[in-house]
């Protein structure tokens, strides 16, 4: 078999385990995981590591129900009695617009500072942060409803492709560029310190994500049933979960390498928000590379964003129309 053909056999074994990789990897990496390298250099690797290794049998869990039943989690939850539905239905709606809001901001502060969009039409600011949210989301919603699984199956296994090669070549990128201040920095992860605990908890709370997510991907993994006209077996269902999965827990180790080696040491302080330290990132990256690699940071921190907003916005509306 031929490289190329071999490749096609892998992507075509691939599925909803991309869309919870494209779900997981939002604010938690391109934010957060960055955030912990700029403050705390590689002490927070192995942290990223259990983690992982904690929620995994979590997350596992909705494709293998799916796998093993054919149905979706929520029928499981349902058995459970309705109790169950409703309260995980009520979590959803007291959760889904402050999440989508807080992601589509994040993607938009970034559109606005990649292509330079921050005085558009003379529009304050917030107008112009509202303008391009919209845009987003439209075009988001616009994707979904057009493609339904199929259009989002293959969408996110070109997106999350363009973020690994990128993300990794940013990484490599910086190795070679070996920024100086790295070695003289001296601030280290330490358990006595308060304020250092509640970054950890906050950065381990949604690392890799949210643990609805799992059913998402139970829902997704209905979906790609449906759409191929058979049930996926246990064994293609745990792969293809697996592949995602720890595609993820690369992903987080990579975006905290490029903060460790862009901003650990530097003396700068991270802006408050999340769009606005996304700016604040890519200016650093064009800074310690040059402008010749901003493009390639740029595009992966673009699609890291815009492939949690279509599938957050894809897993929400999935939850309602299928509890």
């Amino acid at each position: 078999m031929s490289l190329n053909k071999l490749f096609n056999h892998f992507l075509s074994r691939l599925g909803p385990g991309l869309l919870y990789a494209g779900a997981a990897v939002g604010v938690s990496h391109l934010v957060q995981s960055t955030q912990a390298g700029g403050m705390f250099g590689f002490d927070l690797i192995i942290a990223i590591i259990i983690i992982h290794l904690i929620k995994y049998p979590f997350f596992e869990f909705g494709p293998r129900y799916t796998a093993a039943t054919g149905h979706n989690i929520l029928h499981g939850y349902k058995r459970l009695g309705k109790w169950a539905v409703w309260i995980y239905l009520l979590m959803s709606i007291a959760t889904m617009f402050i999440i989508q809001a807080a992601i589509t901001v994040v993607t938009a502060g970034l559109v606005t500072n990649i292509f330079g969009l921050e005085g558009l039409g003379g529009y304050d600011p917030q107008m112009v942060a509202f303008i391009i949210s919209s845009a987003l989301l439209l075009i988001s919603f616009t994707l979904l409803v057009g493609g339904h699984y199929v259009l989002l199956d293959k969408l996110m296994k070109v997106i999350i492709l363009v973020l690994t090669i990128t993300s990794v070549a940013a990484v490599i990128m910086l190795l070679f560029d070996n920024p100086g201040h790295y070695e003289s920095a001296t601030v280290h992860f330490s358990f006595s310190d308060t304020a250092h605990l509640v970054f950890l908890a906050t950065f381990l709370g949604w690392m890799p994500a949210p643990l609805d997510i799992s059913v998402w991907h139970s829902i997704w993994s209905e979906s790609k049933n449906e759409s191929d006209g058979k049930k996926t077996s246990m064994k293609e269902a745990l792969f293809d979960f697996r592949v995602g999965y720890i595609g993820t827990a690369f992903l987080a180790v990579c975006f905290l390498l490029l903060g460790a080696l862009v901003m650990y040491g530097n003396g700068e302080t991270f802006a408050a928000g999340g769009a606005a330290f996304a700016g604040q990132l890519m200016n650093m990256y064009e800074r310690a590379l040059g402008g010749w690699a901003y493009p390639i940071v740029a595009i992966a921190a673009l699609t890291t964003m815009f492939s949690t907003t279509l599938t957050v916005l894809d897993g929400f509306p999935h939850d309602q129309h299928r509890v």
